[in-house]
């Protein structure tokens, strides 16, 4: 699979081995394949610029290097993704040619290659720092559920495009209308990414834990695109295997 050279957009997995809920994550078969593999070949099939991988674990890098991918090797001791994607973007482009940092996943292994795409249309407003996806949230059950981190944006449904207000794991806002599940990828302006990990860890930040704050309180701008559906996310080895019949069904 050819990977397209373009320097504009830089499309970065982060990956690591110690997950409390599901160690060895990346490396758990999915289809007869490591998960990570999944996710990075959709990233390249998304066709917007280079896509690497950037870990810690050289099990990690031997995967995506066999299958002819890049790798960016980071320290162990990184406390988020953001952080790692960092070093990694760093390293990997020290010219700093690339205008705009695609943070993906690496335990989002039925991603669509348009929803990648989708997370740039924030940032067609140049006022824009930050770039996220959002859906509409179709279980009841999901809008109480601490697990479920909604989105408070003024969206219109799939293919609409509005101001991140607030991220929360409460149901938000108040009063009949949709509920948006927010989706954990990020295209940063280049500028944004470096501001925001030097920023410190913010009040909300630690009372929601969801690090996205961290950049609203300091009053960078995150826009969300809100597409048809919600991407399969793999936390437990339950999901993998949800994971694998979504594959079974679309392939």
């Amino acid at each position: 699979m050819r990977q397209n050279k373009t320097d504009d957009i830089l499309i970065l997995i982060p990956a690591r081995m110690g997950s409390s809920r599901f160690p060895g994550k990346p490396l758990a078969p999915l289809a007869g394949e490591p998960m990570i593999l999944h996710v990075w070949r959709r990233a390249v099939a998304a066709d917007l610029g280079r896509v690497a991988v950037a870990t810690d674990s050289d099990e990690i890098a031997a995967v995506i290097r066999a299958a002819g991918g890049t790798v960016v090797m980071t320290r162990a001791d990184h406390e988020s993704g953001s952080d790692r994607i960092f070093e990694a973007c760093q390293a990997l482009d020290p010219e700093n040619r690339a205008r705009i940092v695609i943070n993906l996943q690496g335990d989002l292994p039925t991603i669509a290659p348009e929803a990648l795409r989708a997370v740039l249309q924030p940032l067609e407003d140049e006022h824009c720092d930050i770039g996220t996806l959002a859906s509409i949230i179709t279980d009841p059950g999901e809008i109480t559920d601490s697990n479920v981190v909604k989105v408070v944006a003024a969206l219109g449904g799939p293919g609409s495009v509005a101001n991140a207000l607030y991220f929360t794991r409460s149901p938000a806002p108040y009063g009949q209308g949709p509920y948006y599940h927010h989706i954990g990828i990020y295209a940063y302006r280049r500028a944004a990414l470096k501001r925001f990990v030097e920023l410190p860890p913010s009040m909300l930040e630690r009372r929601e834990k969801l690090e996205q704050l961290r950049a609203l309180e300091a009053g960078m701008s995150i826009g969300a695109a809100c597409i048809d559906s919600f991407p399969l996310g793999v936390d437990t080895p339950a999901d993998l295997i949800r994971a694998e019949r979504l594959l079974e069904q679309t392939s």
